[in-house]
Protein backbone atom coordinates (compact mmCIF):
# COMPACT_ATOMS: atom_id res chain seq x y z
CA UNK A 1 0.00 0.00 0.00
CA UNK A 2 1.21 3.57 -1.16
CA UNK A 3 1.87 6.12 1.78
CA UNK A 4 2.83 9.81 1.21
CA UNK A 5 5.37 10.83 3.85
CA UNK A 6 4.12 14.17 4.94
CA UNK A 7 6.90 15.33 7.25
CA UNK A 8 8.91 13.42 9.72
CA UNK A 9 5.86 11.69 11.70
CA UNK A 10 2.98 12.38 9.66
CA UNK A 11 2.20 9.87 6.84
CA UNK A 12 -1.31 9.63 4.69
CA UNK A 13 -2.95 7.03 2.83
CA UNK A 14 -4.01 9.34 -0.19
CA UNK A 15 -7.97 9.12 -1.24
CA UNK A 16 -8.84 6.29 -3.69
CA UNK A 17 -11.30 3.53 -4.75
CA UNK A 18 -14.02 3.65 -2.26
CA UNK A 19 -12.22 6.00 0.37
CA UNK A 20 -14.51 8.98 1.28
CA UNK A 21 -11.42 10.38 2.73
CA UNK A 22 -7.59 10.37 3.15
CA UNK A 23 -6.31 8.54 6.17
CA UNK A 24 -3.55 10.20 8.33
CA UNK A 25 -1.00 7.89 10.32
CA UNK A 26 1.02 9.23 13.07
CA UNK A 27 4.28 7.30 13.30
CA UNK A 28 7.92 7.63 12.98
CA UNK A 29 10.27 5.16 11.04
CA UNK A 30 11.15 3.00 13.84
CA UNK A 31 7.77 2.25 14.55
CA UNK A 32 6.32 2.45 10.84
CA UNK A 33 8.17 -1.06 10.48
CA UNK A 34 5.98 -2.98 13.09
CA UNK A 35 2.93 -1.33 11.32
CA UNK A 36 3.78 -2.20 8.21
CA UNK A 37 3.87 -6.05 9.38
CA UNK A 38 0.00 -6.49 9.59
CA UNK A 39 -2.94 -5.25 8.74
CA UNK A 40 -3.12 -1.60 10.82
CA UNK A 41 -3.26 0.31 7.15
CA UNK A 42 -5.28 -1.73 5.50
CA UNK A 43 -8.20 -1.07 8.22
CA UNK A 44 -7.31 2.12 8.24
CA UNK A 45 -7.84 2.52 4.46
CA UNK A 46 -11.08 0.42 5.47
CA UNK A 47 -12.25 2.52 7.70
CA UNK A 48 -12.49 5.77 5.47
CA UNK A 49 -14.46 3.71 3.41
CA UNK A 50 -17.16 3.79 5.66
CA UNK A 51 -20.57 6.08 5.40
CA UNK A 52 -20.27 9.79 6.82
CA UNK A 53 -17.17 9.98 8.02
CA UNK A 54 -15.56 13.10 8.23
CA UNK A 55 -12.43 15.22 7.23
CA UNK A 56 -9.88 12.06 7.93
CA UNK A 57 -9.30 8.98 9.28
CA UNK A 58 -6.23 8.88 11.69
CA UNK A 59 -3.81 6.40 13.58
CA UNK A 60 -2.47 6.72 16.68
CA UNK A 61 1.32 6.35 17.18
CA UNK A 62 0.65 3.09 19.08
CA UNK A 63 -1.21 1.75 16.32
CA UNK A 64 -1.90 -2.24 15.63
CA UNK A 65 -4.30 -4.77 13.50
CA UNK A 66 -7.42 -5.15 15.71
CA UNK A 67 -10.70 -6.36 14.67
CA UNK A 68 -12.34 -4.23 12.01
CA UNK A 69 -10.61 -0.21 13.19
CA UNK A 70 -6.84 -1.09 13.60
CA UNK A 71 -6.10 -0.20 17.59
CA UNK A 72 -5.20 3.46 17.68
CA UNK A 73 -8.25 4.11 14.86
CA UNK A 74 -9.91 7.13 15.67
CA UNK A 75 -12.78 8.58 12.99
CA UNK A 76 -15.74 11.12 13.46
CA UNK A 77 -19.19 10.31 11.69
CA UNK A 78 -21.82 12.86 10.91
CA UNK A 79 -25.37 12.32 13.00
CA UNK A 80 -27.32 11.62 9.96
CA UNK A 81 -25.54 10.03 7.13
CA UNK A 82 -23.04 8.32 9.46
CA UNK A 83 -22.68 4.72 11.32
CA UNK A 84 -21.42 3.46 14.81
CA UNK A 85 -19.49 0.35 14.95
CA UNK A 86 -18.62 -2.14 17.31
CA UNK A 87 -15.05 -2.64 15.92
CA UNK A 88 -14.63 1.05 15.99
CA UNK A 89 -14.84 0.33 19.75
CA UNK A 90 -13.53 -2.57 20.71
CA UNK A 91 -14.52 -5.42 23.19
CA UNK A 92 -12.87 -3.78 26.08
CA UNK A 93 -15.55 -1.24 26.11
CA UNK A 94 -13.74 2.11 28.03
CA UNK A 95 -10.70 -0.12 28.83
CA UNK A 96 -8.99 2.94 30.65
CA UNK A 97 -6.12 4.20 32.82
CA UNK A 98 -6.89 5.93 36.29
CA UNK A 99 -3.54 7.80 38.38
CA UNK A 100 -3.38 8.44 41.64
CA UNK A 101 -0.83 10.89 43.76
CA UNK A 102 0.67 10.17 46.76
CA UNK A 103 2.86 12.50 49.21
CA UNK A 104 5.34 9.84 49.56
CA UNK A 105 8.29 9.24 48.28
CA UNK A 106 10.22 6.53 47.07
CA UNK A 107 12.37 6.44 50.32
CA UNK A 108 9.06 6.33 52.78
CA UNK A 109 7.81 2.97 51.12
CA UNK A 110 11.26 1.78 49.97
CA UNK A 111 11.33 -0.88 53.55
CA UNK A 112 7.40 -1.40 53.18
CA UNK A 113 6.90 -1.90 49.34
CA UNK A 114 6.88 -6.02 49.35
CA UNK A 115 4.09 -5.58 52.02
CA UNK A 116 2.41 -3.07 50.18
CA UNK A 117 2.04 -4.90 46.56
CA UNK A 118 1.15 -8.16 48.55
CA UNK A 119 -1.38 -6.84 50.36
CA UNK A 120 -3.08 -4.81 47.37
CA UNK A 121 -2.91 -8.30 45.70
CA UNK A 122 -4.68 -9.87 48.57
CA UNK A 123 -6.77 -6.85 48.34
CA UNK A 124 -8.31 -6.40 44.58
CA UNK A 125 -9.02 -9.63 42.46
CA UNK A 126 -7.26 -10.32 39.74
CA UNK A 127 -7.20 -12.86 36.64
CA UNK A 128 -9.20 -14.24 33.73
CA UNK A 129 -12.63 -14.81 34.62
CA UNK A 130 -11.55 -13.47 38.48
CA UNK A 131 -14.82 -13.15 40.75
CA UNK A 132 -15.01 -10.06 43.12
CA UNK A 133 -15.37 -9.57 46.58
CA UNK A 134 -18.82 -8.51 45.82
CA UNK A 135 -22.25 -10.39 45.26
CA UNK A 136 -24.56 -8.36 43.61
CA UNK A 137 -28.15 -8.67 41.98
CA UNK A 138 -29.03 -7.56 38.71
CA UNK A 139 -30.82 -4.74 40.14
CA UNK A 140 -27.75 -3.16 41.41
CA UNK A 141 -25.73 -4.34 38.82
CA UNK A 142 -28.12 -2.38 36.37
CA UNK A 143 -27.83 0.77 38.73
CA UNK A 144 -23.85 0.31 38.38
CA UNK A 145 -24.18 0.91 34.92
CA UNK A 146 -26.67 3.44 35.09
CA UNK A 147 -24.90 6.04 37.51
CA UNK A 148 -20.92 4.29 36.98
CA UNK A 149 -19.01 5.89 39.44
CA UNK A 150 -21.37 7.86 41.07
CA UNK A 151 -23.00 4.64 42.43
CA UNK A 152 -19.23 3.56 43.85
CA UNK A 153 -18.92 6.96 45.59
CA UNK A 154 -22.42 7.15 47.25
CA UNK A 155 -22.09 3.67 48.69
CA UNK A 156 -18.63 4.40 50.26
CA UNK A 157 -16.02 3.84 47.32
CA UNK A 158 -13.98 7.39 47.15
CA UNK A 159 -15.06 10.63 47.40
CA UNK A 160 -16.59 13.22 45.25
CA UNK A 161 -13.72 15.06 44.38
CA UNK A 162 -12.52 12.14 42.36
CA UNK A 163 -15.59 12.24 40.09
CA UNK A 164 -14.68 15.62 39.41
CA UNK A 165 -11.17 14.04 37.82
CA UNK A 166 -12.57 11.37 35.91
CA UNK A 167 -13.85 11.60 32.15
CA UNK A 168 -17.25 11.95 31.68
CA UNK A 169 -17.20 13.08 35.38
CA UNK A 170 -17.59 8.79 35.60
CA UNK A 171 -20.61 8.59 33.86
CA UNK A 172 -22.19 8.57 30.66
CA UNK A 173 -25.53 9.96 31.11
CA UNK A 174 -26.69 8.23 27.59
CA UNK A 175 -26.62 4.82 29.12
CA UNK A 176 -29.57 2.29 29.52
CA UNK A 177 -29.08 -0.79 30.85
CA UNK A 178 -32.41 -2.41 29.80
CA UNK A 179 -30.87 -2.60 26.85
CA UNK A 180 -28.31 -5.50 28.34
CA UNK A 181 -28.47 -9.21 27.36
CA UNK A 182 -28.90 -11.14 30.35
CA UNK A 183 -25.58 -12.83 29.50
CA UNK A 184 -23.57 -9.42 30.03
CA UNK A 185 -25.15 -9.21 33.59
CA UNK A 186 -24.47 -12.36 34.41
CA UNK A 187 -20.88 -11.93 33.51
CA UNK A 188 -20.64 -8.69 35.17
CA UNK A 189 -22.36 -9.69 38.55
CA UNK A 190 -19.53 -11.04 39.63
CA UNK A 191 -17.28 -9.12 38.43
CA UNK A 192 -17.30 -5.66 39.31
CA UNK A 193 -14.42 -4.50 41.65
CA UNK A 194 -11.39 -6.44 39.40
CA UNK A 195 -8.63 -5.85 37.51
CA UNK A 196 -8.63 -8.79 34.98
CA UNK A 197 -6.29 -10.42 33.18
CA UNK A 198 -3.59 -9.68 29.60
CA UNK A 199 -2.78 -6.23 29.48
CA UNK A 200 -4.45 -4.50 32.38
CA UNK A 201 -2.58 -4.12 35.53
CA UNK A 202 -1.71 -2.36 38.95
CA UNK A 203 1.23 -0.14 39.75
CA UNK A 204 3.11 1.51 42.01
CA UNK A 205 5.21 4.34 40.34
CA UNK A 206 7.73 6.84 40.90
CA UNK A 207 7.92 10.30 39.18
CA UNK A 208 11.55 9.75 37.27
CA UNK A 209 11.27 12.81 35.04
CA UNK A 210 9.56 16.27 34.90
CA UNK A 211 9.24 17.73 31.40
CA UNK A 212 6.95 20.81 32.46
CA UNK A 213 6.94 21.54 35.78
CA UNK A 214 4.50 24.12 36.02
CA UNK A 215 1.47 21.80 34.53
CA UNK A 216 2.94 19.03 36.43
CA UNK A 217 2.41 21.16 39.52
CA UNK A 218 -1.32 21.62 38.35
CA UNK A 219 -1.54 17.86 38.21
CA UNK A 220 -0.28 17.23 41.78
CA UNK A 221 2.73 16.30 40.82
CA UNK A 222 6.05 18.32 42.16
CA UNK A 223 8.73 15.83 42.95
CA UNK A 224 11.26 13.61 41.28
CA UNK A 225 10.45 10.00 43.09
CA UNK A 226 7.13 11.23 44.00
CA UNK A 227 4.86 7.87 44.51
CA UNK A 228 2.30 7.24 42.08
CA UNK A 229 -0.38 4.25 41.90
CA UNK A 230 -1.59 3.51 38.02
CA UNK A 231 -4.78 1.40 37.47
CA UNK A 232 -4.75 0.04 34.01
CA UNK A 233 -8.62 -1.77 33.63
CA UNK A 234 -11.77 -2.04 32.04
CA UNK A 235 -15.52 -3.67 31.55
CA UNK A 236 -14.80 -7.33 32.29
CA UNK A 237 -16.68 -9.65 31.05
CA UNK A 238 -19.76 -7.57 30.39
CA UNK A 239 -18.17 -4.86 28.59
CA UNK A 240 -17.04 -8.17 26.00
CA UNK A 241 -20.60 -9.62 26.07
CA UNK A 242 -22.26 -5.98 24.88
CA UNK A 243 -19.74 -6.09 21.75
CA UNK A 244 -20.63 -9.25 20.62
CA UNK A 245 -24.07 -9.51 21.05
CA UNK A 246 -24.39 -6.16 19.52
CA UNK A 247 -22.12 -7.53 16.45
CA UNK A 248 -24.08 -10.71 15.87
CA UNK A 249 -27.21 -8.71 16.01
CA UNK A 250 -25.81 -6.52 13.48
CA UNK A 251 -24.76 -8.94 11.09
CA UNK A 252 -28.47 -10.57 11.53
CA UNK A 253 -30.23 -7.14 10.94
CA UNK A 254 -27.57 -5.56 8.26
CA UNK A 255 -25.67 -7.06 5.27
CA UNK A 256 -22.27 -7.14 5.57
CA UNK A 257 -21.92 -7.95 1.35
CA UNK A 258 -21.01 -4.24 0.77
CA UNK A 259 -18.68 -3.72 3.39
CA UNK A 260 -14.48 -3.96 3.14
CA UNK A 261 -14.16 -5.83 5.93
CA UNK A 262 -17.42 -7.82 7.41
CA UNK A 263 -15.57 -6.96 11.17
CA UNK A 264 -16.74 -3.43 10.54
CA UNK A 265 -20.08 -4.29 10.58
CA UNK A 266 -22.21 -1.32 11.82
CA UNK A 267 -25.43 0.23 12.12
CA UNK A 268 -26.68 4.07 10.88
CA UNK A 269 -25.85 6.06 13.80
CA UNK A 270 -29.93 7.38 14.05
CA UNK A 271 -31.22 3.97 13.52
CA UNK A 272 -32.66 2.03 16.27
CA UNK A 273 -30.33 -1.14 16.75
CA UNK A 274 -27.36 2.06 16.50
CA UNK A 275 -29.13 4.09 19.59
CA UNK A 276 -29.47 0.26 21.30
CA UNK A 277 -25.61 -0.24 20.86
CA UNK A 278 -24.57 3.38 22.44
CA UNK A 279 -26.94 3.24 25.13
CA UNK A 280 -25.38 -0.58 25.94
CA UNK A 281 -22.05 0.50 25.36
CA UNK A 282 -22.60 3.22 27.82
CA UNK A 283 -23.75 1.58 30.50
CA UNK A 284 -20.46 -0.92 29.89
CA UNK A 285 -18.68 2.13 30.20
CA UNK A 286 -20.26 3.13 33.71
CA UNK A 287 -19.27 -0.01 34.27
CA UNK A 288 -15.81 0.03 34.28
CA UNK A 289 -15.49 3.86 35.91
CA UNK A 290 -17.06 2.13 38.80
CA UNK A 291 -14.53 -0.90 38.42
CA UNK A 292 -11.89 1.45 38.62
CA UNK A 293 -13.26 3.39 41.47
CA UNK A 294 -13.66 0.23 43.69
CA UNK A 295 -10.06 -0.36 43.27
CA UNK A 296 -8.76 2.93 44.02
CA UNK A 297 -10.73 3.16 47.14
CA UNK A 298 -9.40 -0.51 47.97
CA UNK A 299 -5.68 0.81 46.87
CA UNK A 300 -5.86 3.70 49.26
CA UNK A 301 -6.77 1.50 52.42
CA UNK A 302 -4.00 -0.50 51.70
CA UNK A 303 -2.18 2.59 51.96
CA UNK A 304 -3.81 3.73 55.16
CA UNK A 305 -2.79 0.18 56.56
CA UNK A 306 0.19 -0.52 55.69
CA UNK A 307 2.01 3.33 55.56
CA UNK A 308 -0.22 5.00 58.40
CA UNK A 309 -2.11 7.37 56.29
CA UNK A 310 -3.67 7.76 52.82
CA UNK A 311 -3.73 11.38 53.03
CA UNK A 312 -2.79 13.13 50.13
CA UNK A 313 -3.68 10.33 47.37
CA UNK A 314 -5.91 12.36 45.32
CA UNK A 315 -7.31 11.53 41.65
CA UNK A 316 -5.15 12.88 39.10
CA UNK A 317 -7.28 11.91 36.52
CA UNK A 318 -9.14 8.78 35.25
CA UNK A 319 -9.33 8.70 30.99
CA UNK A 320 -11.42 6.10 28.50
CA UNK A 321 -9.94 4.17 25.48
CA UNK A 322 -12.32 1.99 23.71
CA UNK A 323 -15.60 4.58 23.06
CA UNK A 324 -17.54 6.43 21.21
CA UNK A 325 -19.20 9.78 21.84
CA UNK A 326 -21.46 12.54 20.47
CA UNK A 327 -18.46 15.78 20.75
CA UNK A 328 -18.63 18.90 19.05
CA UNK A 329 -15.59 19.48 16.70
CA UNK A 330 -14.46 21.95 13.99
CA UNK A 331 -15.17 19.98 10.45
CA UNK A 332 -14.18 22.11 7.50
CA UNK A 333 -14.17 25.33 9.51
CA UNK A 334 -17.41 24.54 11.01
CA UNK A 335 -18.48 23.44 14.84
CA UNK A 336 -20.19 19.97 13.95
CA UNK A 337 -21.79 17.81 16.32
CA UNK A 338 -20.01 14.22 15.59
CA UNK A 339 -19.64 10.88 16.69
CA UNK A 340 -15.78 9.82 17.69
CA UNK A 341 -15.38 6.61 17.87
CA UNK A 342 -11.91 6.24 20.05
CA UNK A 343 -10.40 2.84 20.27
CA UNK A 344 -7.20 2.24 21.68
CA UNK A 345 -7.20 5.95 21.60
CA UNK A 346 -6.90 8.62 24.53
CA UNK A 347 -9.21 11.60 24.28
CA UNK A 348 -6.91 14.87 24.17
CA UNK A 349 -8.46 18.27 24.83
CA UNK A 350 -6.35 21.14 24.99
CA UNK A 351 -6.99 24.08 27.46
CA UNK A 352 -10.46 25.61 27.33
CA UNK A 353 -12.47 22.46 26.48
CA UNK A 354 -15.32 22.48 28.65
CA UNK A 355 -15.20 18.89 28.98
CA UNK A 356 -12.09 19.27 31.10
CA UNK A 357 -12.41 19.31 34.81
CA UNK A 358 -12.14 23.71 35.65
CA UNK A 359 -8.84 22.66 37.95
CA UNK A 360 -6.96 21.89 34.70
CA UNK A 361 -8.89 23.82 31.68
CA UNK A 362 -6.25 25.70 32.15
CA UNK A 363 -3.68 23.85 31.29
CA UNK A 364 -5.47 21.06 29.11
CA UNK A 365 -6.53 17.49 30.23
CA UNK A 366 -3.82 14.92 31.75
CA UNK A 367 -3.29 12.42 29.18
CA UNK A 368 -1.94 9.23 30.96
CA UNK A 369 -0.04 6.89 28.46
CA UNK A 370 1.11 3.63 30.44
CA UNK A 371 3.93 1.34 29.13
CA UNK A 372 4.39 -2.17 28.64
CA UNK A 373 5.51 -3.91 31.99
CA UNK A 374 8.46 -2.72 33.53
CA UNK A 375 8.91 -0.24 31.30
CA UNK A 376 7.92 3.72 31.94
CA UNK A 377 4.59 5.11 31.39
CA UNK A 378 4.15 8.59 31.18
CA UNK A 379 1.71 12.03 31.58
CA UNK A 380 1.62 14.50 29.05
CA UNK A 381 -1.39 17.23 28.82
CA UNK A 382 -3.88 17.67 25.76
CA UNK A 383 -3.47 19.91 23.03
CA UNK A 384 -5.57 22.49 20.94
CA UNK A 385 -3.43 21.32 17.93
CA UNK A 386 -4.37 17.71 19.18
CA UNK A 387 -8.34 18.95 18.27
CA UNK A 388 -7.42 20.32 14.94
CA UNK A 389 -5.20 17.35 14.01
CA UNK A 390 -6.53 13.86 15.65
CA UNK A 391 -10.45 14.86 16.70
CA UNK A 392 -8.70 15.93 20.24
CA UNK A 393 -7.46 12.20 20.25
CA UNK A 394 -3.45 10.64 20.89
CA UNK A 395 -2.29 7.50 21.57
CA UNK A 396 -3.72 5.13 24.83
CA UNK A 397 -0.28 2.87 25.26
CA UNK A 398 2.91 1.11 23.82
CA UNK A 399 0.78 -0.94 21.46
CA UNK A 400 1.51 -4.71 21.06
CA UNK A 401 3.69 -5.25 18.09
CA UNK A 402 3.79 -9.63 19.03
CA UNK A 403 0.33 -11.73 19.41
CA UNK A 404 0.19 -13.29 22.52
CA UNK A 405 0.88 -16.93 21.48
CA UNK A 406 4.34 -15.42 19.87
CA UNK A 407 4.60 -14.29 23.20
CA UNK A 408 4.29 -17.36 25.37
CA UNK A 409 6.64 -19.13 22.52
CA UNK A 410 9.49 -17.23 23.05
CA UNK A 411 9.22 -16.21 26.63
CA UNK A 412 8.95 -17.73 30.12
CA UNK A 413 7.32 -15.89 32.74
CA UNK A 414 9.83 -16.91 35.51
CA UNK A 415 12.80 -15.17 33.79
CA UNK A 416 10.57 -11.98 33.23
CA UNK A 417 9.92 -11.89 36.91
CA UNK A 418 13.70 -12.05 37.18
CA UNK A 419 14.92 -9.97 35.04
CA UNK A 420 12.38 -7.46 36.76
CA UNK A 421 13.40 -8.01 39.88
CA UNK A 422 17.57 -7.31 38.79
CA UNK A 423 15.92 -3.55 37.96
CA UNK A 424 14.36 -3.56 41.50
CA UNK A 425 10.97 -4.14 40.85
CA UNK A 426 8.77 -6.46 42.31
CA UNK A 427 6.12 -8.07 40.35
CA UNK A 428 3.33 -10.43 41.46
CA UNK A 429 0.75 -12.52 39.07
CA UNK A 430 -1.64 -15.15 38.91
CA UNK A 431 0.15 -17.03 36.29
CA UNK A 432 3.56 -17.05 34.41
CA UNK A 433 1.56 -17.72 31.23
CA UNK A 434 0.06 -14.11 32.09
CA UNK A 435 3.29 -12.54 32.65
CA UNK A 436 4.74 -14.21 29.13
CA UNK A 437 1.82 -13.19 27.00
CA UNK A 438 2.82 -9.52 28.32
CA UNK A 439 6.61 -9.54 28.12
CA UNK A 440 7.88 -6.05 27.23
CA UNK A 441 9.41 -7.01 24.16
CA UNK A 442 5.64 -7.94 22.38
CA UNK A 443 5.17 -4.11 22.84
CA UNK A 444 6.53 -1.22 20.79
CA UNK A 445 8.87 0.93 22.30
CA UNK A 446 6.39 3.43 24.71
CA UNK A 447 9.48 6.29 24.82
CA UNK A 448 9.18 5.99 20.85
CA UNK A 449 5.19 6.75 20.91
CA UNK A 450 5.08 9.17 23.78
CA UNK A 451 7.82 10.99 21.15
CA UNK A 452 5.63 11.09 17.87
CA UNK A 453 2.78 12.44 19.96
CA UNK A 454 4.71 15.27 21.40
CA UNK A 455 6.88 16.04 18.59
CA UNK A 456 3.49 15.85 16.39
CA UNK A 457 1.62 18.18 18.80
CA UNK A 458 -1.11 15.87 20.07
CA UNK A 459 0.19 15.06 23.36
CA UNK A 460 2.65 17.79 25.75
CA UNK A 461 5.11 15.78 27.58
CA UNK A 462 4.55 16.15 31.38
CA UNK A 463 5.73 13.57 33.49
CA UNK A 464 7.46 10.48 32.61
CA UNK A 465 7.20 7.80 36.04
CA UNK A 466 8.71 4.30 36.26
CA UNK A 467 7.48 1.25 38.29
CA UNK A 468 8.20 0.17 41.71
CA UNK A 469 6.25 -2.80 41.98
CA UNK A 470 3.74 -4.07 39.31
CA UNK A 471 0.45 -6.33 39.92
CA UNK A 472 -0.68 -8.04 36.91
CA UNK A 473 -3.47 -10.57 36.44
Amino acid sequence: MELKRINVYTYQILKHGNMKVPTVIYTSSKLLESIKRDRTLEQARNVACLPGIQKMAYVMPDGHQGYGFPIGGVAAFDLDEGIISPGGVGYDINCGVRLLKTDFMEKDVEAKRTELLAQIFRSVPAGVGKGGKLRLSRRVLEEVCLKGAEWAVENGYGARRDLERTEEYGRMKSADPSYLSKRAIDRGVPQLGTLGAGNHFLEIQKVDEIYDPEIAGVFGIHSLGQILVMIHCGSRGLGHQVASDYIRAMENRFRTSGLPDRELINAPIRSEMGQQYYKSMSAAVNFAFANRQMIAHWVRDVFKKIMGSSEGMDQVYDVCHNVAKFEKHDINGEEKEVCIHRKGATRSFGPGRKEIPEVYRSVGQPVIIPGSMGTASYVLAGTRQAEQLSFGSTAHGAGRMMSRHEARRRFRGEQIKQDLAEKGIELQSTSWRGIAEEAPQAYKDVDEVVKVSHEVGIGRLVVRVVPVSVMKG
